[in-house]
């Protein structure tokens, strides 16, 4: 029982250090995005 009540604290911790790296390979990935589009715009601009 021990056990239990004290691997409880430690779920959420885990399910927000997830959450955690999710948004911030999201973040990571919407940043490259906008890159990319913004030098496709600067390319096209220019051509």
């Amino acid at each position: 029982m021990t056990r239990d009540a004290a691997s409880k604290p430690k779920a959420p911790q885990s399910r927000e250090d997830r959450l955690k790296s999710a948004l911030k390979a999201n973040m990571a990935k919407r940043k490259a995005q906008a890159k990319a589009r913004a030098a496709a715009e600067d390319k096209d601009k220019k051509a």
